[in-house]
């Protein structure tokens, strides 16, 4: 019987949440159709069924966190609706439908307290999957000690972390019934005995006071920090520019009023993309990411934008944006922007970027160095257009201005390549006609 398993959905995804179900036990499906919604790291996306059949089986609850690989449906010719067979993984720990003894139409709760402690199949052979196993080998753990919750008992992730976090909390209160009995010696008038872990270890976790929230961190959150320390072991270096602003902000009023009619209305941000995509193309070095013991130099200029979202931050991406004219440009980052806040992004339009920018202009900041989106080779940090004082011709006036830093990947590009792009991006910005050619 076919499985439907939970799919890898982008590059950092560990796994998935199941949103909820779009088709019930019964249904016939066809392959592509979308039997369900997954909740990712980055976005909502849509479960399909790579077979045609019956859906016979529901393995997992909506809301129910699946690591990538395990099963979480059967699709097969109808004749195993209600059964409870059709696949081993339904063996060992008892079948997925035990746990919720109503319609077969609803998928199955996690039950944790089922009455048996079998956790493989009855041949011996331990139900776990690829994951939980390598996790429990690198923990020092048996699979086959381990009580599985996932779908009919096999062993998955969360399993090898709870039954990490019961081994640690075994010995802690080992060492701490050892202290009790000493202390009691003590108080019948014997000196307790000499202990190796009589000298205490300081706590490394921070002081949580009684006010406190504990706020769990969201898949989103857990992939910004993986990401976050990947790039940190990054070797960085950082370049800034300060571009004259008066002519750009002089072609943008005029072409959203001279365009107005057919719906343009171009941001500094939109304008940016383009002259982006536009130095890229004159200096394709920078368009590059680094791939261990080597580097990829990208026929495609892909700009990402970094959207902040409520759990964390998305780079949906502006594919081919040297190919794309400013009105599509402008259309284009409205639309994903939208949808990277609704969580709507699909896989295409978040993954394949070549080149980032990070705009943080409107909320004031002047300027600002960016942490580098791995394996990209570079980073553009854009702060708020200013006013500052200059002298024209003797006099004192004024003029706008906005910084720019350029963060690098030292290990794929040299100061003089990366400076020599900032310098042509300036230029681009200064002279906006450069923008549309």
């Amino acid at each position: 019987m076919p499985e439907v398993i939970m799919p890898r959905l982008s590059d950092t995804m560990e796994e998935g949440i199941l949103g909820r179900w779009l088709k019930h036990v019964g249904d016939q499906v066809k392959a592509g159709d979308v039997i369900g919604e997954i909740e990712t790291d980055k976005a909502t996306m849509d479960l399909e069924a790579f077979d045609d059949g019956v859906l016979e089986r529901l393995l997992v609850a909506e809301g129910a966190t699946v690591a990538i690989g395990d099963p979480v449906a059967f699709i097969g010719d109808g004749s195993g609706i209600g059964s409870g067979a059709g696949s081993s993984s339904s063996s060992g720990g008892g079948s997925a439908e035990a746990a919720t003894p109503g319609s077969a139409n609803e998928a199955p709760k996690r039950d944790t307290h089922s009455g048996t402690d079998t956790h493989g199949h009855a041949d011996g052979r331990v139900f776990a999957s690829p994951l939980a196993r390598k996790m429990a080998v690198e923990r020092g753990l048996d699979p086959a000690d381990i009580k599985g919750t996932g779908p009919g008992g096999r062993v998955v992730r969360a399993d090898v972390l709870a039954a990490g976090d019961h081994a640690s909390s075994g010995r802690a209160a080992g060492d701490h019934g050892s202290a009790d009995h000493g202390a009691a010696a003590s108080r019948d008038g014997k000196a307790p005995p000499p202990s190796s872990t009589s000298v205490s270890t300081p706590a490394t976790a921070p002081a949580v006071q009684e006010d406190s929230v504990e706020i769990p961190l969201t898949q989103m959150r857990k992939v910004v920090v993986k990401r976050l320390t990947e790039s940190a072991a990054v070797p960085h270096f950082f370049l800034t520019a300060v571009v004259q602003m008066d002519a750009l902000l002089e072609f943008r009023s005029g072409i959203n009023v001279r365009f107005a009619d057919v719906g343009l209305k171009a941001s500094v941000t939109d304008l940016l993309v383009r002259a982006c995509a536009v130095a890229l193309r004159a200096h394709p070095e920078v368009n590059s990411s680094w791939a261990g013991e080597k580097i990829y130099q990208h026929r495609h200029i892909n700009v990402g934008l970094a959207v902040a979202v409520p759990d964390g931050l998305i780079v949906p991406v502006v594919r081919d944006a040297d190919r794309k004219g400013l009105a599509e440009i402008a259309t284009e980052t409205r639309d994903l922007a939208s949808k990277a806040r609704e969580g709507t992004l699909t896989l295409q339009q978040f993954s394949g970027g070549t080149f980032t920018l990070s705009n943080l202009g409107m909320f004031g900041i002047d300027n600002f160095t960016a942490i580098i989106n791995p394996p990209e080779a570079a980073i553009l940090a854009v702060g708020a257009t200013s006013e500052e004082p200059v002298v024209r011709n003797g006099e004192l006036t004024t003029r706008k201005v906005l910084k720019l830093t350029l963060t690098v990947d030292h290990r794929v590009l040299d100061g003089a390549t990366a400076a020599a792009f900032l310098q042509d991006l300036k230029q681009i910005l200064e002279d906006p006609m450069r923008i549309v050619l």
